[in-house]
């Protein structure tokens, strides 16, 4: 097994789950309005959606690799562009925020699996961000179905345990004046995770 892409992969979904986005504040939102219960409700309604949006992408993604090698790396090019934009996304966010501290200031929602269901869900293009961001660390062990059963189950209790980190500590962080930065460099992050990722497609060929 190949750890240090192992490790990789862990920090990347960790920034990518606790990066600023809709999912985050509405677990954030909910748990300040409505408590733990509530949040933890909402993080199993959003779990199980990325759940059904990595099955989906894993048929696609097995459907390519039979079909055409070639194509599996394009992808995970692709998928290395993708992953670098968030990042830029998420950089730009932080410096509008140093320039607008009242962004940090989280809107009351409702919350509940359902509405972390509809959420975690509602955004196509986590499809092709799942079957984009699953070839960059398919080689982390020698069979394939392996590395996919790995890649889930590690994503699914990270994805949890990352969330309620969330509720616990975005409340103290979000009005911590280095917040900004701590979101600079989660988009850096990315960025470089994207720069390995296209180096080892490369070296693939």
């Amino acid at each position: 097994m190949n750890f240090i892409e192992y490790f990789i992969y862990i920090i990347s979904i960790v920034v990518l789950i606790s990066a600023p986005g809709p999912v985050m504040i509405l677990v954030a939102s909910v748990g300040i309005k409505d408590g733990y219960k509530k949040a933890l409700e909402t993080i199993v309604g959003t779990n199980f959606a990325s759940l059904i949006l990595i099955t989906i992408s894993i048929l696609i993604l097995k459907g390519l690799l039979t079909v055409n090698p070639i194509i599996f790396i394009c992808i995970k090019v692709v998928g290395c562009l993708y992953i670098a934009y968030l990042g830029y996304g998420i950089i730009k966010e932080a410096i509008w925020a140093s320039k607008n501290p009242v962004i940090q200031e989280l809107s009351s929602q409702s919350g509940g699996f359902k509405k972390g269901l509809l959420v975690g869900i509602s955004n196509p293009k986590d499809i092709i961000f799942f079957s984009s961001f699953f070839p960059q660390f398919i080689g982390i062990y020698p069979t394939v179905n392996i590395s996919l059963a790995i890649l889930v189950i590690t994503w699914i209790i990270i994805d949890f345990l990352t969330l309620s980190i969330v509720y616990f500590s975005f409340k103290k962080i979000s009005q911590n004046k280095y917040y900004s930065k701590l979101i600079g460099g989660c988009g850096l992050t990315l960025i470089l995770i994207a720069i390995y990722g296209i180096y080892s497609a490369i070296n693939s060929i």
